[in-house]
């Protein structure tokens, strides 16, 4: 994509949309091809593009709780989803440090939109790895002509993956499933919903829907107070029919690291990272504003700050740019693993992965504070919307507990522990949770979609 087509990515997108004759929500499955990337560079340069356009709406967005479906729409005609689809199957195949910086650059712009696509990459991870050739072809096909996934995986009062309640059986040559999922992100805005399932034999599935499929109801009741117009709400599946290509296995309980858990947390620390990076941006500028250099100062003259704030800058600064590092060294790790195949570089890749979950969490979380106690009581004021990035912040970093991730992180240097699952010593399977870790899921009667028309 030349540097002109890239300057002009945001106008090029709507006008292709609305000459496609396009619904103003969700483009329908099986229309036609989008831009096809080819190279990491093009990818980062299509997310930077794409950021651009985003960021100036983000605050407006947030405080309205407008659902980035226009957002999503230019995402969609860009690309962006196929870029992790094999170069065997005509994808860009980029590198997972591109991946990874990718979702901080996206994640600066808009913490939610920069949410939306990770559980598209996460399931496109589980095709390639446990999906049938057959499979495979179908779904990085689609992909690569613009369709998205959503996810339905999380179901309330069940404490692990390898819990969940038998939600899938027999019917014919196919199936039928029953269950309801929350924390469903992107499910309202997806061509496709995986639902994850059980059988009978505690044999754990993808259940890959269409979007529009019978039975299947997306519900947008996410009410967190951030991350807002992420749509993270309910997905049900009543009695719903499902074709058995698109039954896609899913083990859980692996004795060994598996790809997709590093690939699953590098980019969560990428969404933390870009959330962190526009913090520290944001306090730069406020600052600068606060104190202006006067008309005729000379052009090597200092802004007016106090020294005690500018050694606060420079704390902040360490922490971030260590954090952005950590980023990048993960993601080549797990590219290190994906080449060598060995368990030790998978092993290396997971902690190194953890180790950037728990900086990019500390950097969210520190930079988004010290936001406001040096930029002053003006910059709590409505108007900037600040507070945003502080909330999208601290619900994003709920979503992993750090405190695993660090003592997976101790765990491996002190006893060379291969970080799993949790110690079983940890968990009371049995036990339901006490209070779900975010807002509580709806139970009874379900509102209708804020969006069910064109979806």
């Amino acid at each position: 994509m030349s540097n002109e087509a890239l300057n002009t990515l945001p106008t090029t997108v709507a006008k292709s949309t609305e000459q496609s004759g396009a619904h103003a929500s969700i483009t329908a499955i099986g229309q036609g091809r989008v831009h096809v990337i080819r190279d990491d560079a093009e990818a980062i340069d299509v997310a930077t593009a794409l950021a651009a356009a985003f960021a100036p709406g983000a605050a407006l967005r947030d405080r309205e709780r407008r659902l980035p479906v226009a957002e999503l729409r230019q995402l969609r005609l860009s690309g962006l989803w196929g870029i992790t689809v094999p170069r065997e199957y005509g994808g860009a195949g980029v590198s997972y440090a591109t991946l990874a910086r990718v979702f901080a650059i996206l994640s600066a712009a808009d913490g939610s939109i920069g949410q939306i696509p990770q559980n598209h990459y996460f399931i496109l991870e589980i095709v390639r790895h446990e999906g049938s050739a057959a499979q495979k072809q179908f779904f990085f096909e689609r992909v690569l002509a613009g369709d998205h996934f959503g996810n339905a995986l999380v179901e309330p009062d069940v404490r692990r993956p390898e819990d969940r309640k038998v939600s899938l059986r027999r019917d014919g040559e196919g199936y039928r499933v029953d269950v309801r999922k929350y924390y469903s992100t992107g499910a309202l805005f997806a061509d496709w919903v995986p639902v994850a399932v059980a059988d009978e034999e505690k044999r754990h599935f993808l259940a890959i829907y269409p979007r529009t499929a019978e039975g299947l109801r997306v519900v947008d009741d996410w009410a967190s107070f951030g991350q807002r117009t992420t749509a993270s709400g309910t997905v049900i599946a009543d009695n719903a029919y499902l074709k058995p290509e698109w039954l896609v296995p899913h083990s859980v309980n692996a004795d060994h690291v598996k790809p997709v858990g590093p690939v699953g947390q590098i980019m969560h620390a990428g969404i933390d990272t870009g959330i962190a990076r526009a913090a520290f941006e944001a306090t730069v500028a406020f600052i600068r504003q606060r104190n202006p250099k006067a008309d005729d100062a000379p052009a090597e003259a200092v802004w007016e700050e106090d020294q005690l704030s500018i050694r606060e800058i420079g704390d902040l600064a360490v922490s971030l740019h260590g954090t952005e590092a950590l980023l990048e060294r993960a993601g080549l790790l797990v590219d290190k693993a994906y080449a060598t195949g060995l368990a030790a570089d998978w092993t290396r890749a997971a902690i190194a992965v953890s180790e950037v979950r728990a900086a990019s969490t500390h950097s969210a979380l520190l930079i988004t504070n010290k936001l406001f106690e040096l930029a002053g009581t003006r910059s709590t004021a409505p108007d900037h919307g600040l507070d945003r990035l502080w909330r999208d912040a601290r619900t994003h970093t709920l979503h992993d507990p750090v405190r695993w991730r660090l003592f997976d992180v101790g765990n491996y240097y002190v006893n060379d522990k291969v970080p799993l699952r949790r110690p079983k010593w940890a968990e009371q399977p049995n036990q339901p949770k006490a209070m779900p870790e975010g807002p509580e899921p709806l139970t009874g009667e379900l509102p209708q979609p804020r969006l069910a028309a064109g979806l």
